[in-house]
């Protein structure tokens, strides 16, 4: 193994290790391994499984039809700012049969903290958010005239299988 432009054999990197983890006594002979060292070397130590043997277990449980891990619960503490509603209109229902759902969502949000948001409160992770950001419409009452404030809409897609109950209710 080379390290730092020094290779190092195997038989010396053991011995640099059993220096290390000695106890320092002050005595000279502090450095060298003692019968209690060498018995504990000797000892078996548990080998960290390889990538093929972790690459084999998912793919056994692929094939087997096991359950897929559930979602873990983000704790995300600005979920309740992302998220203002979800819309429930004609158009997001009809959606909803392609396992999309609609909300509106803060101005400022991006699509990764609308994702965090989702996975925080409903426990379910988006494979896909898309975002819509609608100009505010003018305005006029009389001689007075305004602009509405500018709105964005989310549309969140999720694997198959994964429901988010929004018309619970409604």
């Amino acid at each position: 193994m080379a390290l730092f432009g020094k290779k190092i054999k195997a038989e010396d990197k053991t011995a640099a290790d059993k220096k290390a983890t000695a106890p320092v006594t002050g005595k000279k002979d502090a450095g060298k391994a003692t019968k209690k060292d060498a018995k504990k070397d000797t000892t078996k130590k548990e080998a960290a499984p390889s990538m093929q043997d972790l690459y084999a277990e998912k793919v056994g449980a692929a094939k087997t039809g096991a359950p897929k891990a559930a979602v873990k619960a983000v704790k995300y503490t600005d979920a309740y700012r992302v998220l203002v509603k979800p819309l429930i209109t004609e158009k997001a229902t009809d959606l909803g049969g392609q396992n999309k759902y609609i909300f509106a969502v803060a101005a400022s949000a991006n699509k990764i903290t609308i994702a965090k948001a989702i996975q925080a409160v409903y426990g379910v992770k988006p494979t896909r958010v898309n975002l819509i950001n609608i100009p505010g419409k003018r305005v006029a009452r009389g001689r007075i005239s305004g602009q509405r404030s500018d709105r964005r809409k989310a549309i969140i897609t999720l694997a198959k299988g994964d429901v988010i109950k929004v018309y619970e209710g409604v």
